[in-house]
């Protein structure tokens, strides 16, 4: 991320000329790396976003709300009790570009008395950290207790004296000329400008110093005097225009960084420019995580419960090849019988000979337990005939339900690979909450941090040629969509024995053409389990012929009347 020292700076600018004078009167701490400071100024509400995340450090005025915990944290708290009701005194960063804010704040104690604190926000990515000092410099607490038994070149601890973290870099501003920043560059050999610069200077990020040298055309490690002098020229407007409408941020992205954000000269929209280009793309990236790692969490653990039952459909698979061998114990146990009055005379065998009446009289070797006699052993075979005779008929039903639950979960895990937000994920996630499958692991685990939907969704809606056609997010909408919205006249669409969405066209003519129903049969396709494979047969036929079966899984039904169309998944309709 390129919030660096020079994003620090301009963000400032605009508080100083936002919320610079104004009343704290709400503080929040969302989760245990941000603080949201509720602020009143110039008759207008801000919200103050402080995140010391060590991936996504940062500071900026924020327009997007936050749920909070019912209680709250110890810190917030604590500022809670120190700030409220103070006014912002001040808020400035230090004299070079170290991400190090400093907030001057002013009200009255418990006593009355008219103080000063200080909020100090470290923004130095894993290190970060928000820290409340008294009027002389000493720690009242902090987000984060540090000690240098910690490893820690300083103790952020209450009562102790704040002291500001080291920087071996230098600081841009001290270069006083073009010549003592090209001689600069000369003395040390430099084969990557941009590593140099980024290493040297205090504030700058590779993607801001890569934006300027792309910009201005100028090699990485082939570079000239004259580059070099529009690289400090370009370095210094950009620096003396900090506080200025010339100054904004811009997107900014190459092979290594798909999306980011650095300042470079350009005009700003309004005084906030930075500020809201910065909540907009933290919020992104936010939701973007947050919905990655929630369907991960909830794809680790159905996939492990999708293995556990893929393990007991292979033992119940074991258990029915051995049943295939009760009919030999029962042949076994009936020529014994039958041979009976001729074989007293054996003891202490281990296999007799005998004929098989059922196979013109062929011989067959029957295996003995030489421990117990040869009558003992034709009832030992017919006591595992009746054994296995019994557990075919469990273990097939077994298998039914188990194929059954193994083809839900699989339902399951496509949802979730295809599901586009956490909205969506919320819906899946309180569907198997209701399951039996899942029931036990879902309350073995911590519940992802969601408001449990009580209504579901809208279904994807399309318009092909004048018709609306609707396709589930989801088992439970499937449901919902072919029982309940869907009329008895509408056509219903599934990919054949593949995993997929339930889709409806709705209010179709009695003589639809072949070209409507195939763009349906793409769409059912393109939402299906199948949609990067070609030649994909989808059934489909009228609603009034798809039925769910009492106590059947989510999504789950039958239909009958149906024809099947081949096609290629395609949204593009």
């Amino acid at each position: 991320m390129a919030f660096d020292g020079i994003t620090t700076k301009s963000v400032l600018y605009e508080l100083q000329h936002s919320i610079q004078g104004g009343k704290i009167n709400k503080i929040f701490e969302p989760n245990k790396n941000e603080v949201l400071l509720g602020i009143y100024s110039n008759g207008k509400n801000y919200a103050l976003n402080i995140c010391i995340d060590s991936n996504l450090y940062r500071i900026h005025l924020t327009t997007n709300s936050k749920p909070n915990p019912l209680n709250a944290p110890n810190f917030c708290m604590l500022l809670r009790k120190h700030l409220n009701g103070y006014k912002i005194k001040n808020i400035s960063s230090n004299d070079n570009l170290e991400r190090i804010v400093k907030i001057e704040l002013e009200g009255y104690n418990e006593l009355n008395d008219l103080t000063t604190k200080y909020l100090i926000i470290e923004l130095m990515g894993k290190h970060s950290n928000i820290i409340l000092l008294n009027s002389k410099f000493f720690i009242i607490d902090s987000l984060r207790h540090l000690d240098t038994s910690s490893n820690s070149n300083r103790d952020i601890l209450p009562a102790h004296e704040y002291i500001y973290p080291n920087n071996t870099k230098n600081n841009f501003y001290d270069i006083k000329s073009f010549d003592e920043f090209y001689n600069l560059i000369l003395n040390n050999n430099i084969s990557n400008l941009s590593n140099f610069i980024v290493n040297y200077f205090i504030g700058f990020s590779k993607p801001f110093i890569k934006n300027i040298l792309s910009k201005l055309n100028i090699s990485n490690i082939e570079f000239s005097k004259d580059d070099i002098y529009s690289l400090y020229n370009y370095l210094n407007k950009i620096l003396n225009n900090l506080d200025s409408n010339e100054v904004s941020l811009i997107d900014y992205s190459n092979e290594k960084c798909k999306k980011d954000y650095v300042i470079d000269l350009k005009t700003k929209d309004s005084d906030l420019d930075i500020n809201f280009f910065i909540d907009d793309f933290y919020y992104t990236k936010e939701t973007n995580n947050n919905f990655v790692s929630y369907r991960n969490n909830l794809l680790k653990l159905i996939s492990h419960i999708l293995k556990k039952y893929s393990l007991r459909l292979e033992s119940i698979n074991k258990k029915l090849v051995e049943c295939d061998n009760k009919e030999l114990y029962k042949l076994y146990g009936e020529l014994i019988t039958a041979n009976l009055y001729k074989l007293s005379k054996f003891h202490n065998e281990e296999k007799i000979e005998l004929e098989n009446y059922y196979d013109n009289n062929s011989i067959i070797t029957i295996p003995l337990d030489n421990t117990i006699s040869v009558a003992n052993n034709a009832k030992k075979y017919f006591k595992k005939y009746n054994k296995l005779k019994n557990a075919l008929e469990v273990v097939t039903i077994q298998k039914k339900e188990t194929e059954e639950e193994l083809q839900y979960i699989e339902s399951i895990i496509y949802e979730l690979e295809y599901a586009k937000n956490i909205e969506e994920i919320n819906e899946i996630y309180n569907e198997i909450s209701e399951n039996p499958i899942f029931k036990d692991y879902i309350q073995n685990n911590n519940k992802p941090n969601s408001k449990k939907a009580s209504n579901i969704s809208e279904p994807r809606e399309y318009h092909i040629d004048g018709y609306t056609v609707l396709v589930g997010k989801n088992n439970k909408q499937n449901d919902y969509l072919t029982t309940k919205l869907a009329s008895k006249n509408d056509i219903w669409f599934h990919t054949k024995d593949i995993h997929g969405s339930h889709v409806i066209l709705k209010n179709p003519d009695s003589d639809i053409s072949t070209e409507i129903l195939v763009k349906c049969a793409k769409l059912a396709a393109y939402y299906s389990k199948a949609r990067l494979s070609t030649n994909v047969p989808v059934d489909y036929c009228y609603v009034r012929y798809v039925k769910k079966p009492n106590g059947s899984k989510p999504g789950m039904v039958i239909y009958t009347n149906n024809k099947t169309l081949y096609v290629t998944p395609s949204i593009d309709i």
